[in-house]
């Protein structure tokens, strides 16, 4: 159906970020900042796509119609280029197909579906939730696995269930049990991204095709070697990038991944304003510990 993880490079690509969102000195979403930043990852960060509407965007603090507006415009910017994938899932099947329908309007590639959070629906729930979303959209689907967040991991017995749907094409896995990763890749041509950042290397190792990640705000071209000397079996290669960026894979959730983004792009230069409560700027202690990350990475 796809190309495998070694092959041509996948429908969404496979580096993306999942992009922070900016606010302006009011706390109103910044559509400017948006583009800026969004032509900045794919041009100068050599992203293959961004996921918009996740959780690193602050997602749970903008409402439906910001949601749109984001999508919209850095579809605007750069969807001639790279992919764009909006994030849509929410714990209410009615909810998340409202904004499925809106992320499509907007002119988005595909559309990323948490697993529904706080509920912890049984298997059967997460299934007919899935089905539901599938059944409905126009664009392709990634299903994001997060227990840890979510309270419940999607089984491996229903992701392989669910590969069998045409608009489910791939998996943003945070699970972090390659074992169960591995099996369902064994048994389905799905689609798997790394939903954590220092993950990347394992899971290609076990057929995976790139990542999803928060700290590629800031090395995405290094990223995108490493995820190359993996595929094309320079071990030692991507090894070597692996441990450098180590770092920063990890320093970058000292505490939420949002809050280390938007403080080490104002480091840089490229502030795209605060965080919207119940998030909170990062520390004065949290941004040297980031720059120092950042450093210690070689970035």
């Amino acid at each position: 159906m796809l190309h495998p993880a070694g092959g041509a490079a996948p429908v969404f690509g496979r580096l993306l970020s999942a992009m922070v969102t900016p606010f302006d000195a009011s706390g109103a979403l910044d559509l400017e900042a948006a583009a800026a930043l969004a032509r900045h990852l794919v041009d100068e960060q050599a992203h293959d796509g961004l996921v918009v509407n996740g959780t690193g965007g602050e997602a749970p603090t903008t409402s439906d119609t910001e949601k749109a507006a984001l999508v919209r415009a850095v579809v605007e910017a750069v969807g001639d280029r790279a992919a764009v994938v909006a994030g849509v899932g929410t714990f209410d099947t009615a909810h998340t197909l409202e904004l499925l329908a809106a992320a499509e309007e907007a002119g988005a590639d595909g559309a990323l579906v948490v697993t529904p959070y706080y509920s912890r629906p049984p298997q059967s729930g997460l299934l007919a939730h899935f089905t539901a979303v599938a059944d409905r959209a126009g664009i392709g689907l990634l299903l994001y696995d997060i227990p840890h967040r979510a309270g419940v991991p999607i089984a491996p017995e229903t992701l392989i269930e669910l590969a069998g749907h045409p608009r489910v094409l791939g998996v943003k896995d945070a699970k972090g049990d390659l074992t169960s990763t591995s099996a369902v890749l064994a048994a389905t041509d799905l689609l798997y991204y790394s939903g954590d950042d220092a993950t990347t290397l394992p899971m290609l190792a076990v057929g995976g095709c790139g990542v999803i990640g928060t700290s590629t705000h800031f090395c995405g071209p290094q990223v995108q070697e490493l995820i190359a000397a993996a595929l094309e079996g320079r071990r030692d290669d991507a090894l070597a990038l692996h441990q450098r960026l180590l770092p920063i894979f990890t320093g970058i959730f000292a505490t939420q991944g949002c809050i280390l983004v938007k403080a080490g792009l104002e480091l840089r230069g490229r502030g795209v304003g605060g965080v919207r409560s119940p998030m909170v700027p990062a520390t004065d202690a949290q941004r040297e510990a980031l720059a120092a990350a950042l450093a210690a990475a070689g970035l």
